[in-house]
Parts: C-alpha cells; structure tokens; sequence
C-alpha cells in the first residue's frame, strides 16, 4: 500500500504508540507537503519526539502506519530514510575528535564522499573551529554541528527534534537561518518545538499535539480565523479619558479595549480601525504611534488547549 495521493512526502495515519500504561502518541494523522516547512508543535510530553522515531524506525509503532514518499516505514525502511536528514533531540559526538574527523565518520557511516566536509562546515559556520575537539564546543555549536551531519548525502527531507532547544538568541538564529536556507534550496522540513514564536517565524504550516493526540493542523492563520483570535490595534497615546475609551468601545467591530501605561490595544475588526483613529481625532487625543499587533501562535496554542480541557 502507497498513500502520496496529496504529494506528502511525510505521513501519518492513525499512528498510535502505548508504552505500557501510558498512550504517547493516539491515533495521529498528519499529511507533511513536499518544500514546506512543518513545524510540529506541543508541550513537553505531547508525544513529539516519540511520533518522529516511529517515522524515523526507531520505535514501532502499537499501531496505525507512517510514510516516507508514500512508502511504509519502518526499521527497515533503510532505503527511504537515506532521504532524510535526521537531527535527534539530543544529540552528541565523541568529544576528542575535531568536526572534520566527526563529519568524515559520519560520510563513511552513509557511503558518501568526504570531500564534502569542508564547505558543510563553512555552511553551518564552524569553518573557524573546524579543528578543535568537540569537547570545548558550546551547545550552539553541537547543535550546528548536528544540523552539518543531518546534511550529508544532501538529503531532500530533514527532521529536526527541537532544533533549537536550550540554545541563547546566537545560536537560536544561526540555526533558524541555516532551517530557512535549506528550505529555499527546495528541501523539506519538519521539526518539532515548544518554542511558539521560533514556529510562528519559520513555518508555512503546523499541527499542534498535546498528550498525544492532534488538537489542529493547519497554517498561524487558519487557526487564528478559526478562533476568531483578531488583530490588535496598538495606539500610543495621551489625554485618552474614560469617555473616549466608551465611545471606542461603541464602535460596531470593536471588541475589546485595555488601556496599558499611556497605550490604547483595541481589538476589533479590520473595517473599524479607521473608525477608532477617527474617534481619537475628534476628541484632539495626541497619538505618537500606532500599529498593527497581529495575531500569536501564543494566543492560539492558550485558546486551543484550554477549549480542548474544557470540552
């Protein structure tokens, strides 16, 4: 059985995994589109890690089935996982061998070609400590490191267990970046991550998870739309009294209006903000700035997680 009637190069039905008394993974679909970026998104515990070493073949599954380009796989799937570049959770490397000799025993591992070594070294940014020891490298740098090897054999599908786990904002952007090149040279990345913000920036779709099953899957803004989560409109600004803010709040389309230090955040429809900046003019209230807030996969993850305990 083959299932690549959408083009998912990555897919899920019903995959379900049972360690003992605990159900990990229950009964998760997911279809993964060649050349997006999926991030798959959850707390810690949702089953994450777990989903991706059953697609990978290093847990079986209790039951359901996963796909690499619409072949089954499985620990034998040997063939259909050399397309992929696999960056495990937490990964590590012997610490007395320098990048060079760690990504030459790595090509041996694959049957590829070492000559490759150097320029994946520069690519992630390492050429300057291409031969000191692993041992004296910064999480950062491991975590580059790891992305270096996921990239032998110049993989057409990368799976990334939270890339950028534990990292400081340095390394959080070098490896956001080397993600966001990957794609444009036309790979295909999946990577799992509690960090909202990082998906929210690099994702074309998503599937959010918690405790093992699928609460949605879908783009920031399809979810967004389909809780009603609207954008904000931020005003700052003085001389704002109670009356102005009832008479923003009278608007047909406003929803909401908080007032923070001298900021005005209304959250209404597109259609009433010119009607909310109208209001502020006739009654000679002084705005310094205003923008746009849109809506936060923060907002959505909340909403959805609390209508699921809550149903």
């Amino acid at each position: 059985m083959t299932v690549n009637a959408f083009g998912s190069v990555i897919e899920t039905i019903d995959l379900t995994k049972r360690f003992k008394d605990v159900l990990a993974v229950d009964s998760l679909s997911l279809k993964v589109r060649k050349g997006e970026i999926f991030g798959f998104l959850g707390p810690n515990g949702a089953g994450k890690s777990t989903t991706i070493k059953m697609v990978m073949g290093l847990f079986h599954p209790t039951s359901g089935s996963a796909f690499i380009n619409g072949k089954p796989a499985g620990p034998d799937s040997v063939d259909l996982r050399r397309d992929i570049g696999f960056l495990p959770e937490r990964i590590s490397f012997y610490d007395n061998l320098t990048p060079t000799q760690t990504l030459n025993f790595y090509c041996e591992l694959r049957g590829a070609d070492k000559s490759v070594v150097p320029s994946l070294i520069g690519e992630v940014g390492l050429a300057h400590a291409a031969n000191r020891k692993v041992g004296t490298f910064s999480k950062g740098m491991v975590q580059l490191l790891g992305v270096a090897q996921a990239m032998i054999g110049n993989p057409s599908i990368y799976i990334m267990d939270e890339p950028t786990g534990g990292l400081d904002a340095r390394w959080v952007k070098a490896v956001r970046d080397k993600i966001r090149a990957l794609n444009e040279q036309g790979a295909t990345i999946i990577f799992s991550s509690h960090i909202l913000s990082e998906v929210q920036a690099l994702c074309h779709r998503i599937a959010i998870i918690d405790k093992g099953r699928l609460v949605v899957e879908g783009t920031v803004e399809d979810i967004s739309d389909r809780l009603r989560i609207k954008p904000r409109l931020w005003i700052e600004a003085s001389g704002v009294d109670q009356e102005t803010i009832s008479a923003i709040r009278s608007i047909t389309g406003v929803e909401e209006v908080t007032v923070n230090d001298e900021a005005l955040l209304v959250t209404c429809e597109a259609e009433a903000r010119m009607k909310v900046m109208a209001v502020l003019r006739e009654r000679d209230v002084a705005v310094r700035d205003f923008k746009t807030i849109d809506p936060s996969l923060e907002e959505a993850f909340v909403r959805l997680l609390s209508e699921k305990e809550g149903s």
